[in-house]
């Protein structure tokens, strides 16, 4: 029977009025005390209890699959969410992207000296409750302490692994002229509650994150199409960027027509006076789709029969283009080559 280890004696956290010292990240019983007393009892699972500088765990049958991520947004609480349900939720889509079945998650934390306990719990706590919300353990992490003014509050990294069942081949390699391009839903929500939130504005309707783990939906997915061929969630760059990255990949072109693409109006609304064009606007909750043109209606159906897939939309196709290009049809009936992101839209997004 497994011994469970006793936590250093002495005064408890304060994490009402605390605040993060150097003690903190020196590795005695400061560091064993906050490593206690917040994130193996928010994480509490069998790994984290044995204490070890590792996890052990048994392999499903499949192609395992490992993702990582620095999570470095600004600011750290936002409209839908904050700093630690973006990091798991993140890294969770990277690993489903593949069609694969997340199931262990590692985290590591840079903290500023000086920065809040209290913000620091509701951050790790938030961590906890998307990990338990997705049905993943965080079994393994580490936590450092850099000095007041070199780390900008916190900082997350987080490393994933998952399993890919047999015979499945998702990959942006796969897309074929002739494939329907589809999305899951409304771009743009993340980034600009985000840039609306840094820049104070407010709007009638309030834009919120669309941070969301998308695995239980790319499984739902793959179960009635199975013969899909490329997944992307369209983070930093957004859904152009994504289509750039995968016409390089496959060496095709992307048409995609403007008027099918699903936006809020109040996103839209929000670029026009930011100066954004949403279609590079970062996501943390979407997914882009290619299939075979013959399973493009029975693919569409199946993600609007899912909570996260609702206001899923056929928004393109592929096509057979030697310069790989992506083209945007627009509403006006003219078209638009659009290229990669130039430059920096959106500092600190994710």
């Amino acid at each position: 029977m497994q011994t469970k280890l006793k936590t250093p004696s002495g005064p408890k956290i304060n994490f009402k009025r605390g605040v993060i010292d150097m003690t903190h990240g020196a590795g005695g019983r400061a560091t064993s005390r906050l490593v206690d007393e917040l994130f193996i009892k928010a994480f509490h699972n069998e790994w984290l209890e044995q204490r070890d500088d590792n996890a052990q765990f048994s392999v499903l049958c499949g192609n395992m699959v490992m993702a990582t991520d620095a999570h470095v947004i600004s600011p750290l609480f936002f409209s839908g969410g904050n700093i630690g349900s973006l990091s798991v939720h993140g890294t969770i889509n990277d690993i489903s992207m593949s069609g694969a079945r997340p199931l262990h998650l590692a985290a590591s934390f840079i903290i500023e000296e000086g920065f809040p306990l209290a913000d620091l719990k509701c951050i790790v706590y938030s961590m906890a409750d998307a990990a338990k919300e997705a049905r993943v353990s965080i079994i393994a992490g580490d936590t450092k302490v850099v000095e007041r003014g070199k780390g900008d509050g916190v900082f997350i990294t987080t490393t994933g692994i998952g399993v890919v069942p047999k015979g499945l081949n998702i990959s942006g390699v796969n897309a074929k002229p002739g494939d329907c391009i589809l999305v899951s839903g409304t771009l743009g929500d993340h980034g600009v509650a985000i840039m609306s939130q840094r820049q104070n504005l407010e709007f009638i309707s309030p834009i919120q994150s669309d941070s969301a783990s998308l695995h239980d939906l790319v499984a739902h997915m793959v179960q009635n199409v199975p013969s899909l061929h490329c997944l992307r969630d369209p983070t930093r760059g957004g859904l152009v960027t994504c289509l750039n990255e995968i016409a390089q990949q496959s060496a095709v072109g992307m048409q995609i027509e403007e008027k099918a693409i699903p936006i809020h109006e109040s996103v839209k609304g929000a670029c026009e006076l930011l100066g954004l064009d949403p279609l590079y606007v970062a996501n943390e909750g979407k997914l882009i789709a290619i299939c075979p043109a013959s399973e493009a209606q029975n693919l569409l159906q199946c993600m609007q029969q899912h909570p996260l897939g609702k206001e899923a939309a056929i928004i393109g196709e592929v096509t057979e283009d030697h310069h790989n290009l992506v083209q945007l049809n627009t509403s006006f009936g003219g078209q638009r080559i659009m290229a990669w992101l130039s430059g920096e839209q959106l500092p600190r997004i994710c």
